[in-house]
C-alpha cells in the first residue's frame, strides 16, 4: 500500500493541475441547453426535422438571407451534399486550398474527383485568388474556398473567374457563421455554403452543420438527397400523398435533441458573437507590442471583411520556436495549438490530388501559426494571463 501513495500522489496532482489548466476550447454553452432537450423529448420527436430543427433551420435563413438552409449531421455531409449537387464525378478536378481540413477535400474525392490544391495567401491564410484561373483545366468542375478563421476570401475575384468558366463555387464556411464580405453574408455568394456546429465552433450542438442554397431550383433536389433519397419533407408538407424512393441519398437529418442544445445559443447569438470578438479584440491590443516589435505576426481582417471572433492565432518565427512557445505555454497551464497539416504533404493528398504551381506559404505559413485559447466562457483575466504568458516567452 505505502508503494502506491506516492503515484496516487502524482495522479491527484495531475488531476488538480488539469483543473487549473486555460483549455484551448470549451463548447459554448448558455444555460437554457437543458431545457430545449426536455421539450424535444416532450415533444415525442426527437428524430430530425422536428420543432427545433425548423427553429435553426428559419434562424438561419432570416440571418443569411440564402433561399435554403438544411440542417445537417455535421458541415462534412454539408460538404458531401453540396459536392453531390454539383454533379461532381469520376475524373472531375476542383480547385482548393491545401491549407485546410480533410472534410473539404473528403467531400468531392468520395465522388470520384481530382483535388487540384493551390497556394494560400499569407495574410488571410486563405486561397490565393490570383492563382485559380491558372490552375483551370478542361476538367475543372468546381472550385471549394474556405473561409479561414471566419476572414472572407476573396470572392469577387473568385466569383468573377467561376462565372466566366462555368464553374461551380462552394463556400466551406464552417467557421465563418455571421461574418460578410462587402456586406453579404458568408455562405451565400457561392452556389452552396457550409457551416459547421462542432463543439469547437461559435455555436455548437456537438456534431452538426448546415447546407446553404442559393438557387431555389436546387431545394428539392437537395431535400431528396438529404431525405435518403425520398420525397418524405414534400409528404410532410401534404403535397404528396405518400413518399417514394425518387433518387440517391442518405440521411443527413440530426436529431432533434442536439438541435434543441444549438437553437439555445442562436437565442443569445448576438451576445456569443459580441463576447467573442471582444476577447479577440483584447488579444490583439495585448499582442500588438510583440508584432511592432518584430516578434510575431497577428491576423490580418481586409477591408470589407467582418469576422466572428471564432479564432485568434499568432505566427512565430519558424517550427522550431513554435514548438518552444507550446511548451512553455503548457508550462503556464496554457493549452496552445498548431492546426492543419497540408493536405498535399499528406498519404491521401498525393493519392488523390496534386499542387498546382509553387508551395511559396502553405507549408512555411502552416509551420508558424499558432492558435491561442477562444471559446464563449474565455474571460478578460484568461486572455490577459494568456497574453502574459506569450510577452513573457519573447521578454516583451
Amino acid at each position: 500500500m505505502g508503494r502506491c501513495l506516492p503515484m496516487r500522489l502524482l495522479w491527484c496532482m495531475l488531476e488538480e493541475r488539469k483543473k487549473k489548466m486555460i483549455r484551448f476550447n470549451v463548447p459554448p454553452y448558455t444555460g437554457k441547453e437543458l431545457e430545449n432537450i426536455k421539450k424535444a423529448v416532450e415533444n415525442m420527436h426527437i428524430c430530425g426535422d422536428g420543432e427545433f430543427t425548423k427553429k435553426c433551420s428559419e434562424y438561419l435563413e432570416k440571418m443569411t438571407g440564402t433561399a435554403k438552409c438544411l440542417l445537417t449531421t455535421s458541415c462534412t455531409h454539408a460538404l458531401e451534399m453540396a459536392a453531390l449537387l454539383c454533379g461532381l464525378g469520376e475524373g472531375d478536378e476542383v480547385i482548393v486550398p491545401s491549407y485546410t481540413f480533410v472534410s473539404t477535400a473528403d467531400a468531392f474525392v468520395l465522388r470520384g474527383a481530382k483535388a487540384v490544391f493551390v497556394d494560400i495567401r499569407p495574410d488571410t491564410m486563405n486561397i490565393d485568388e490570383r492563382l485559380i484561373e491558372d490552375a483551370i483545366t478542361e476538367r475543372t468542375k468546381a472550385i471549394f474556398v474556405v473561409h479561414y478563421a471566419g476572414v472572407a476570401c476573396e470572392m469577387d475575384t473568385i466569383m468573377e473567374i467561376a462565372n466566366r468558366y462555368g464553374l461551380k463555387v462552394v463556400e466551406d464556411a464552417a467557421q465563418a457563421i455571421m461574418c460578410t464580405y462587402k456586406g453579404k453574408p458568408l455562405g451565400t455568394i457561392g452556389d452552396f455554403g457550409c457551416f459547421s456546429f462542432h463543439e469547437t465552433k461559435n455555436f455548437s450542438m456537438g456534431e452538426g452543420g448546415a447546407l446553404l442554397i442559393r438557387d431555389p431550383a436546387y431545394i428539392e433536389e437537395a431535400e431528396i438527397l438529404r431525405e435518403k433519397g425520398t420525397d418524405r419533407s414534400k409528404f410532410y408538407r401534404g403535397q404528396v400523398d405518400k413518399y417514394r424512393w425518387m433518387n440517391f441519398g442518405s440521411s443527413y437529418l440530426p436529431s432533434d435533441m442536439n438541435a434543441a442544445y444549438l437553437y439555445s445559443q442562436f437565442e443569445m447569438a448576438d451576445e456569443i458573437n459580441r463576447t467573442r470578438i471582444d476577447r479577440w479584440n483584447q488579444y490583439y491590443e495585448l499582442l500588438s507590442p510583440l508584432q511592432e516589435a518584430g516578434k510575431v505576426e497577428l491576423p490580418v481582417v481586409p477591408e470589407g471583411c467582418v469576422h466572428n471572433g471564432h479564432m485568434f492565432y499568432l505566427k512565430t518565427k519558424d517550427l522550431e520556436e513554435r514548438t518552444r512557445l507550446i511548451d512553455f505555454m503548457k508550462e503556464k497551464d496554457v493549452l496552445t495549438v498548431f492546426h492543419y497539416v497540408p493536405l498535399h504533404s499528406a498519404p491521401a493528398g498525393i493519392k488523390f490530388g496534386r499542387f498546382h504551381g509553387e508551395d511559396k506559404y502553405t507549408t512555411r505559413e502552416s509551420e508558424r501559426l499558432l492558435r491561442l485559447p477562444m471559446f464563449y466562457q474565455l474571460t478578460e483575466q484568461q486572455v490577459e494571463y494568456i497574453a502574459g504568458a506569450v510577452r513573457e516567452f519573447y521578454g516583451v
